[in-house]
């Protein structure tokens, strides 16, 4: 059994570290969210990371980069209970993280108040407008 390790090393449980060779590498694609109003978290979701429609169907949009670089956010419209904490959530790094969490905030996100979350923390739990957890960390 074989795993990737950063870009270009391989790690198996069976033998030492080896380098990959290119084409084994896999990376993330697309993030997959699920939705209740694909409009509304369309609009959310572009307006946040600055993404573009790339595909839109009637119960799903996939959003790229604008400018081509990076993941792709998927939105699938498929009604679903919002699981607190969330088994997994997005990291959103900002350089400016007290002017996005107020940009974000606007756009119609949430302050998520979490009385675990440490004084000297360096991220912002935000929800976005069907409560669907994300942290806006401090990059600078």
């Amino acid at each position: 059994m074989t795993t990737a390790l950063a870009s270009r090393w391989c790690i198996s449980l069976t033998a030492p570290l080896t380098r990959c060779t290119l084409g084994s590498m896999i990376r993330i694609g697309s993030i997959v969210l699920r939705v209740d109003d694909l409009q509304r978290q369309t609009e959310f979701w572009a307006a946040v990371l600055d993404y573009v429609p790339r595909r839109m169907d009637d119960d799903f949009v996939l959003l790229r980069p604008r400018d081509g670089i990076g993941p792709n956010v998927s939105l699938d419209q498929v009604r679903s209970t919002v699981q607190v904490p969330p088994r997994i959530h997005l990291d959103l790094y900002a350089e400016d993280q007290g002017g996005e969490v107020q940009r974000l905030i606007a756009l119609g996100a949430t302050e998520v108040h979490w009385d675990k979350r440490p004084p000297d923390a360096d991220y912002v739990i935000l929800a976005d407008p069907e409560g669907n957890r994300f942290c806006v960390v401090d990059a600078s």
